[in-house]
C-alpha cells in the first residue's frame, strides 16, 4: 500500500529532491552503500534465524 502510493507524483517529487540534495554524481555511491547495508542486514538476519533454530533444536533434543 505505501509503495503503491510513492510511484505517483509523490515519488517524483521524492526523487528530484534527493537529486537536488545530493546531486547526480553521489547517487551511485548511496545507492552503494545501501545495497551494502541490506547486504549485512540480511546476513545479520539468517545468523540469528539459524542460531534460534540450533537453540530450538537443542531444546527439543533435552526434551526427548
Amino acid at each position: 500500500m505505501l509503495l503503491g502510493n510513492l510511484i505517483g507524483p509523490q515519488g517524483l517529487v521524492i526523487l528530484v529532491v534527493v537529486l537536488l540534495l545530493f546531486g547526480g554524481r553521489k547517487i551511485p555511491e548511496l545507492m552503494r552503500g545501501l545495497g551494502r547495508g541490506i547486504k549485512e542486514f540480511n546476513n545479520a538476519r539468517a545468523t540469528i534465524e539459524e542460531e534460534v533454530k540450533e537453540g530450538m533444536k537443542e531444546i527439543d533434543d533435552k526434551e526427548k
